[in-house]
């Protein structure tokens, strides 16, 4: 069975994420994890193919597909982000509206259009519900939702009129900030959600414990051993703690209270 690794959440500057990705890879076979399969291509519905491969030794999710879609994945841990608007390992999704909106507040887009990445975003759908759940009216706040698939797109279609708000994830902003400010201009960032588990750092659920703790043990190499501060301050990588999926169960509260407060959809 072929093993692999992969780094697809952040992937906004390419040389970035390949350095990681080397990273990892070393210090992974150093403590006795050989990554064998090629690097998986993500097209279409690539990603939970990828994250529920029975040869998973490592990549990163979101929250809101491990609770909802990955039941059988084993979670390794999470890194803690450097990026505004993060906290150890929490972090929060802004809001983000154009220029001329920049004196509104959320409870002034009741009636305009959102647009996010996935239906089954935390950063980008799933904080929307429940911030925009106090303000609801009937079961409706926003008079229609687009989807555009990346957070990256979500602030394309902003800038084009195709949207009027959206939430994107802290840590993709201020990558893009660094390396694509251009995409930003003309947007505005009217709010911040609270703060929610950070992306969680998954292995195949055939894992056994003795290489998942070999596997945390070498991501802890990665954010403390000077060799690879570079490499890490690149991408925003402060830290990494262990963690289980009980850590994310907050995000289906998050679901539930929505819901119970007549919102089951945006």
């Amino acid at each position: 069975m072929s093993e692999t690794l992969a780094f697809p959440m952040y992937n906004i500057n390419q040389a970035d994420t390949e350095a990681l990705y080397r990273a990892v890879q070393q210090l992974l076979a150093a403590h006795g994890v050989a990554i064998t399969g090629q690097r998986p291509a993500f097209a279409g519905e690539g990603l939970l193919v990828h994250w529920r491969h029975p040869g998973l030794v490592l990549s990163q999710t979101c929250g809101f597909p491990l609770m909802t879609q990955l039941p059988d994945v084993q979670v390794v841990g999470c890194f803690h982000y450097t990026a505004p608007g993060c906290e150890g390992r929490n972090y929060r999704s802004l809001l983000v509206a154009r220029a001329q909106d920049s004196d509104k507040t959320l409870a002034d887009f009741r009636g305009r259009r959102a647009v996010c990445n996935a239906p089954d975003s935390q950063s980008g759908y799933n904080v929307l519900l429940k911030i925009v759940a106090p303000l609801a009216e009937r079961g409706r706040f926003f008079s229609g939702v687009a989807f555009s698939g990346s957070h990256r797109q979500s602030l394309i279609d902003l800038r084009r009129g195709e949207g009027d708000i959206a939430a994107i994830d802290c840590v993709t902003w201020a990558l893009l900030q660094r390396h694509q400010p251009e995409l930003l201009e003309g947007l505005a960032v009217i709010g911040r959600s609270p703060l929610a588990p950070g992306l969680p750092l998954i292995t195949a659920a055939s894992t056994s414990s003795g290489t998942l703790q070999a596997i945390r043990d070498a991501l802890k190499v990665l954010v403390s051993d000077p060799q690879y501060q570079e490499i890490c301050s690149a991408l925003f990588i402060g830290g990494f703690s262990e963690a289980t999926r009980q850590s994310w169960e907050v995000l289906l509260d998050w679901r539930q209270e929505a819901a119970e407060a007549g919102l089951h959809q945006l």
